[in-house]
Formats: structure tokens, sequence, C-alpha cells
């Protein structure tokens, strides 16, 4: 004997399916009402499924037996249920007034509730195939743990490490709280993402003047044009009386670069030939409010470059407040990262400045190294242009982006 399950809006619908592929003499055993699952389940109506039985003998011998479940083979097969394809449509498709039972002001209300996960939704579902679970499957995944991996495959998406995603997700607890709104779930996880990446820490001027500020990081990443960017903000701004140095003596391109800049703000430059030069020009502008430091770009590989730029980082002692800005772009490798920030992270302590944003439409990276780390995030950058393209990082809109919004 064959067994097959057939699913149809009604009971006639799902009878004339059986009908159709098995013949007039299947014989229907079972009816049952499924209820839809997934997050949009109070927008689906409730689907119709029946169990019917055939004599092999009166089904052609060329019919496959993949989708059949044979009697002799299970006692269990009456009771089972037939694997369910899950596919949630996007938002925008959903909400009609012939699918929805509400009023004109609750279907309203229902559109704003949801209107904070349409980009996510359509970005993931309408890329992602259906995923079929069998019964036993689909009564373990709760409509929140749904949302939690449509969540953890679009923080995947934008190249944010695995581990900081279950980490966000398993804080949750799901499998504990199988009843929590989605609204909940996203609620939660955005939260908690904002208070890892923290607040900006800023540029702060010094309790006694000057405040010595450090540009430090690889060849090409953006430190020149960043620190002018920074300069001009004080200078123009904030009306600060600024000092623009360079230690870049590798590159002459560099150092023709910041001095054009500084000529056109109009304040004083100098370049910086060794860690007794550094000392001299603090003590020079010692009435200054910020000095800020342009070093040479170089390979974390390099040691010996890596240990110029720590004597230079450490000759000042505690005579004068410092800061040194880490300066990365977004639009590196995430492994290449690390090796970058492992250089420094046992050495000497440092803020982030990421660059490049408009360089990459992955910005998991961002999130990356602020958890593996630990270190503060102070600006981002999105151009060239000076001084206009550079943003005091905001956690808030970062956290936005990476969960598919705007």
């Amino acid at each position: 004997m064959i067994i097959k399950k057939f699913q149809g809006a009604t009971e006639m619908d799902a009878v004339l399916q059986a009908k159709e592929e098995l013949g007039k003499d299947a014989v229907v055993l079972n009816v049952k009402k499924i209820k839809q699952r997934g997050i949009f389940k109070f927008l689906k109506s409730t689907i119709v499924e029946v169990t019917v039985a055939l004599e092999e003998g009166k089904i052609e011998k060329d019919k496959t037996e993949t989708d059949t479940v044979k009697a002799n083979d299970s006692k269990s097969s009456f009771d089972s249920v037939a694997d369910e394809k899950i596919v949630l449509k996007p938002q925008s498709k959903i909400i009609e007034k012939k699918a929805l039972d509400l009023g004109k002001d609750e279907t309203v209300e229902l559109e704003k509730k949801l209107a904070n996960l349409q980009s996510l939704l359509e970005k993931q579902i309408e890329t992602k195939p259906a995923e079929t679970l069998t019964t036993e499957q689909e009564t373990q995944k709760s409509e929140t743990a749904v949302f939690a991996q449509l969540i953890y495959n679009t923080l995947l998406d934008m190249e944010v490490d695995e581990k900081y995603i279950n980490q966000f997700i398993g804080e949750i607890e799901l499998t504990k709280n199988k009843d929590l709104t989605i609204d909940h779930v996203l609620s939660n996880i955005y939260q908690r993402m904002i208070l890892k990446l923290g607040e900006a820490n800023l540029i702060k001027e010094a309790k006694k003047k000057p405040k010595v500020v450090y540009f430090i990081g690889p060849t090409g990443v953006g430190k020149t044009t960043t620190l002018a960017k920074i300069a001009s903000k004080f200078h123009v701004e904030g009306n600060k009386k600024i000092v623009m140095l360079t230690a870049d003596t590798y590159r002459i391109a560099a150092t023709e670069q910041l001095r054009t800049y500084a000529n056109i703000l109009g304040v004083p430059f100098n370049v910086v030939y060794s860690a007794e030069d550094l000392k001299n020009y603090v003590t020079q502008f010692k009435e200054y409010d910020f000095i800020l430091v342009d070093t040479a770009g170089h390979s974390h590989k390099n040691k010996e470059q890596t240990g110029d730029i720590l004597k230079l980082l450490n000759c000042l002692g505690d005579s004068v407040e410092k800061e040194i800005y880490l300066v990365i772009s977004a639009a590196t490798k995430y492994r290449d990262l690390i090796k970058i920030v492992d250089t420094y992270n046992n050495m000497i302590d440092y803020n982030i400045i990421f660059t490049k944003l408009d360089e990459t439409t992955s910005l998991g990276n961002i999130l990356n190294i602020k958890m593996y780390s630990g270190k503060e995030l102070a600006y981002v950058t999105l151009g060239q242009n000076v001084p206009d393209d550079i943003e005091i990082f905001d956690a808030q809109s970062l956290v936005k982006q990476l969960l598919g919004g705007q």
C-alpha cells in the first residue's frame, strides 16, 4: 500500500490533487487542518492536509517512490506530517487589504509596526531559497528562532564575524524564550550591538596645553588626509590653534600634501626627523591647543619601522598629554586588520579611526575590530574631500546599516 499526503487551501483542493496523481481509487484516510508557521502566520490562511492511500498494484510502475511512504516501512506513517516549505513573503507584498481581516486603522498600525523590518526582510527573504523543515524541526524552531536566523544571515552578509553574531543572538537565550516577539528580538540585538560599539572617543583638549595627537597606521589608508580634515575642523570651526607636523620622511608627496593643507589653513607646519625634533617642537608650540603629528605608513610586518614609530610615540613621556589614533581602512581584509591591531595592542593605548567607508558595502569589519581589540572608535571618513568627508563615529547608524536598514 502507498500512502501520501496532499495539502490545499480546502479539503476539496487537497483531495483533487490526490485523485489527479494517484487516480480515482485513492482512499482518504485522514483530514487535518494545519496552522501556518513563520513570522507572518497571522497573515496566512489555514491549510488542509489529507492523507490518502492506494493499493500498490493500482498505480503505474514508473511512479517514483522518493516522495512516498510505505505503510510496511513505518507504522507511524499516519501520524507523521509531510515536509512543509516555509516561505516568507516580503512585507510589501503581503500587507494587502484582502489578506487582512482588519479595519483601516489597524492595517495602518500594522504597517507602521513592521516598517523597521522591511529592508531586512526584503533583502534576505527574496534572496534566500525557501527552507524545508520536518515536523519535528518545525516544533523546535520557533518564530523568534526563524527571525534570529534572518538576522544572522544579514550580519553574515555584512561580513560580521560569525562568533560575534552568535554572541549577540545567544545572549537573548532564544531556546528559553520562544515566545519573544520579533520586535523584541530585533530591539534586543540592536541595543546590545550599540552597547558593544560604545560612544565615539573624540580628540579632546588637554588640561594643560598642548595636546599632542599622533596618527599611525599602514600605508595608503588616508592618514594624511584624515589629519588635514581634523585640523580643518578644529581650526576653522573650533577656532583652535593647531600645528601640523609630519614624521613621514619616506614619501615626499605626503610631506608636500600636508604642507599645502597647512598653507591653506594658515597654520605652522614642520618636518620631524627624530624624537629630539618632536620634543623641540612641543616646547616651541607649548601655547597651542593641538599638535597633530602624521607618521610614516608602514607594513605591520616591518618590525624596524614599527620600532621607529614606537620611539616617536614614547619620547615625550608624561610631560604632555597625548592621544594616539590608529587609522585603518574599512575596505581592508579582516585577517589583515587583526594583524595590524595586534602590532600595537600590547605596546600602546590607542583609539581607532576607520577610513574609506565609501569604498566598501560590507561594514562588518568595524564591529569586528571593535570587538576584537577592545579599543574605542572615534571618527570615520567617507571620501577625499577636506574637510567635509569625515564624521564622528555613530554606533546607531552603523548598527542600522549592519541590520539591513538605511
